[in-house]
């Protein structure tokens, strides 16, 4: 099949500063794409995501997104919410009510602007609770932690299934190196308190990639369930400001909201390339 362009954004998500946050590559107007296109052009670009804008099917939504990672179709992603509404509104996208509504495999998103600043209503959690022993086990060994460092686990699923320590420092947490082999198959999520001025937590975040275990820059679906779990548990206030990206030389800010009943994960995001992508 022949090939058309199509637009194309890679925006940089969670920062105000190229190349310091976390890119998605967004396609517009990606109908007639089927799956597999989808997921050889995500793989292709390298990236942790792409999405693929698309008209929506809920009379509810302003519009539909796909979203993929190496390897996998994702039901929902943090990062790639942000990042594809920012796309989508320089675009010239305009929502019909006050919100954002975006329509994802897990169902309808609500995003809502601050300002300049895009945030998305976490989704409700798949799984929950603390995770079993031999799988804490397993993730204490894999990243070589003394288990006395583990403050607290949990299952914090809302698309991607992340598997979560809660641990007692900054400083380690930035120190540790994964073990692929131990932790093969496992989305592993890592939060500890931070001392460093204007920042509350340090967060981590490794998954499955083509060659082993990948580190996300900033990650949203995780700081999401993140933060259900440790303000519903009173860990954590109702608003506080994530570092994440810093092992990576990135300086993503991710801003955590409880209102209400709804906990909402904002932050920055920048457009740094625009143009267009040849796909059939």
């Amino acid at each position: 099949m022949p090939s058309r362009p199509r637009t194309f954004r890679q925006v940089d998500v969670f920062t105000d500063t190229p190349t310091l946050g976390n890119p998605v590559a967004v396609v517009h107007d990606a109908e007639g794409l089927d799956a597999e296109t989808m997921q050889e052009f995500t793989d292709w670009t390298n990236l942790s995501e792409a999405t693929f804008l698309l008209a929506p099917e809920d009379p509810e939504a302003d519009y539909r997104v796909r979203i993929f990672c190496p390897g996998r179709e994702l039901p929902f992603a943090g990062h790639p919410t942000l990042g594809t509404a920012h796309a989508w509104l320089e675009a010239g996208g305009e929502p019909t009510g006050g919100d954002i509504v975006q329509e994802c495999g897990v169902g309808l998103i609500r995003i809502r602007r601050d300002g300049a600043s895009l945030a998305f209503m976490a989704p409700p959690l798949r799984r929950s609770g603390p995770l079993d022993v031999d799988t804490v086990d397993r993730l204490v060994r894999g990243l070589g932690l003394d288990s006395s460092r583990v403050q607290g686990h949990q299952w914090c699923d809302n698309g991607p299934g992340w598997q979560a320590l809660l641990l007692d420092d900054a400083d380690l947490l930035l120190s540790l190196t994964p073990d692929p082999q131990v932790l093969e198959g496992l989305d592993v999520g890592l939060i500890a308190p931070s001392a460093r001025d204007g920042i509350d937590f340090e967060v981590r975040a490794f998954f499955p990639g083509n060659s082993g275990m990948t580190e996300d820059p900033v990650t949203g679906s995780l700081n999401a369930a993140l933060a259900q779990w440790l303000i519903g548990a009173g860990i954590a206030p109702d608003g506080y400001r994530v570092a994440q990206g810093t092992a990576l030389g990135r300086a993503g800010r991710v801003r955590v909201q409880h209102d209400g009943s709804d906990i909402w994960i904002g932050g920055d995001s920048v457009t740094v390339i625009r143009g267009e992508v040849s796909l059939p």
